[in-house]
């Protein structure tokens, strides 16, 4: 086999598997993003996926501050920016915050990167810390021990 015909057959066999793991889920399971509200949904890119990450992640988005001022606002952390509860029976209130602050966004997006790199979240902090004080006083967010 030619090595092009190889990786095109290579391709088609990712690409078959991508479409089939997609459609694995049970009609009674919706995507997180189904349940964001219609103002996180129209607003940037950048916006959507840190709302998104925020559901998907409400543990790991906790152990971070943000520094946009939004403690005096009663915030404990970044995720206090896109959360304001969930429910026990999993229903979530949203908070509108991060929608118009740059700030949150860009945190909870350095967030998402650096965990993707394999970062452990004590270093996380620390660079959100070192990246992020000189903006303002941030949440009092203890600091993750994992």
């Amino acid at each position: 086999m030619r090595p092009l015909t190889r990786l095109m057959s290579v391709v088609l066999l990712l690409v078959t598997g991508l479409i089939l793991a997609g459609c694995g889920g049970s009609a009674d399971e919706a995507p997180a993003v189904a349940a964001l509200p219609d103002w996180v949904m129209s607003a940037p890119t950048r916006v959507r996926e840190a709302y998104e990450y925020a559901v998907a992640n409400p543990e790991e988005l906790a152990k971070y501050p943000c520094y946009c001022g939004c403690g005096a606002m009663g915030h404990t952390s970044n995720l206090s920016c896109y959360i304001q509860d969930i429910a026990p029976d999993g229903t979530i209130t949203y908070d509108n915050h991060a929608t118009g602050c740059g700030i949150c966004v860009d945190i909870a997006q350095d967030v998402m990167r650096l965990k993707a790199q394999g970062q452990s979240s004590p270093e996380v902090r620390a660079y959100i810390d070192a990246q992020y004080s000189p903006f303002g006083p941030g949440t009092d967010t203890a600091l993750p021990l994992d």
